[in-house]
């Protein structure tokens, strides 16, 4: 039997809350001061906190940051109130209107068997609620690119425009290398045109990233888990050479290279 709690203690839990905010916001100082653009980058820094635990696999750290994403999601419900925009209420309710309306094959007489299906309706019942002359109007422009890359390729998958075998989607990747090694010869001392060669390299990124989504690879999460694969590596490696009384500086690469090796057995 589940040890969580019934839908009653979870209201009163979110009822809690909002009483929370709203002593904090008349009586506190700091929270009284705050508003939707001072929380702004604090939200995104939370939301990258979220990112870490999950990576990390670890439970009480998602829990901590989903509880610390709620409080924003609460303060700017009350800032929106105070402003006569919008409650927590009609925030709610207008989630719960638009996820009625994006899953008619639940709440309505449309079929859909599988997720590619849901998210090809998704797309185009959204795109016809916000009236965007393109599929792409969508994509937030201040997302970082290799994230803006994954949600393109998505939303143009959501109206069919997309590969149909994922070894299709490999020879591009291989033509984008091609034309890259072309712009940029490893091999040559010539000095090279770098606009070219850089929008040659956004290419074969851009191909990269598509077919680790073909294959249902995220792109971001695979770079990130590398990114902490070297930290941890690397970090092993300096612990190392300072335990030799060594200096990383006044170390030769065939020498770095022996506790890297070591690093990588770990």
């Amino acid at each position: 039997m589940s040890n969580f709690s019934n839908r009653a203690e979870q209201l009163a839990a979110f009822d809690r809350l909002l009483t929370i905010m709203d002593e904090l916001r008349a009586q506190c100082p700091w929270d009284r001061k705050q508003t939707t653009e001072s929380l702004r980058h604090l939200t995104i820094e939370e939301t990258f906190e979220l990112s870490d635990a999950i990576l990390e696999g670890n439970p009480e750290e998602i829990k901590k940051e989903l509880g610390d994403l709620l409080l924003h999601i609460v303060f700017y419900a009350k800032i929106g109130s105070e402003e006569g925009n919008f409650d927590i209420a009609s925030l709610t309710h207008s989630l719960c209107e638009k996820l009625i309306r994006r899953h008619p094959h639940i709440y309505g007489d449309t079929q859909a068997n599988d997720a590619d299906t849901v998210s090809q309706n998704w797309e185009k019942i959204k795109l016809k609620e916000k009236g965007n002359q393109s599929v792409l109007g969508g994509v937030p422009k201040s997302l970082p690119a290799l994230i803006k890359a994954m949600r393109i390729q998505e939303k143009a998958r959501g109206v069919g425009f997309d590969w149909e075998e994922k070894h299709q989607v490999w020879e591009k990747v291989e033509e984008e290398m091609q034309e890259f090694k072309n712009e940029f010869n490893a091999a040559s001392n010539e000095e090279i045109d770098k606009e070219k060669a850089t929008a040659e390299f956004g290419d074969l990124l851009f191909s990269l990233i598509n077919y680790a989504r073909f294959i249902d690879i995220n792109p971001e999460e695979a770079l990130e888990r590398t990114n902490l694969k070297f930290i941890k590596r690397f970090q092993y490696l300096e612990k190392a050479a300072k335990d030799a009384g060594k200096n990383l500086s006044d170390m030769t690469l065939a020498e770095m290279d022996v506790f890297w090796n070591e690093a990588k057995k770990l």
